[in-house]
């Protein structure tokens, strides 16, 4: 049996990302999402928690991030978990756990005159982008039902 690492998530970017080069060249994107979860307690009052995740994107999807994301959008992501760990200036052990994103779909529409790609997988070091002005000339390419997190029954 093989283990696995596979995290998903819906959420909204809490920033801008923020792009830079390794010393080798890659790109490298990093942003944060935030996700809701909303339940009621033992007492029927309804509670709410918001959760904020480190992104890491490498290479053409970093690029891609890099173009198309921007603080607010909202976003599907699927990636791995890593948690990296570095000697603090005080001399403390310090552990971060980011998601290093394999594939992101934008789940809202890009802001007027963007063109911008819905999905990117890149499992297989291929990129597809499918622009969104292109589908706006025909209204029924671009309608989506919006489903409700609340309405999937497990």
């Amino acid at each position: 049996m093989r283990d696995l690492n596979k995290v998903m998530l819906i959420g909204n970017l809490t920033r801008d990302p923020e792009l830079r080069s390794t010393n080798s060249g890659q790109t490298v994107a990093s942003f944060a999402v935030a996700t809701n979860r909303s339940w009621n307690d033992a007492q029927g009052t309804r509670q709410d928690a918001v959760e904020y995740i480190d992104i890491v994107a490498w290479g053409k999807l970093a690029e891609i991030v890099g173009q198309i994301y921007r603080k607010g959008r909202r976003t599907y992501i699927e990636g791995r978990l890593q948690t990296r760990s570095w000697d603090a200036q005080d001399g403390t052990k310090r552990y971060k756990t980011e998601v290093i994103a394999s594939d992101l779909i934008l789940l809202d529409k890009a802001p007027a005159g963007e063109v911008a790609p819905l999905q990117n997988n890149t499992s297989d070091n291929q990129t597809a982008q499918t622009p969104v002005a292109a589908a706006a000339a025909d209204p029924l390419a671009t309608a989506v039902d919006e489903i409700n997190i609340e309405d999937i029954p497990f």
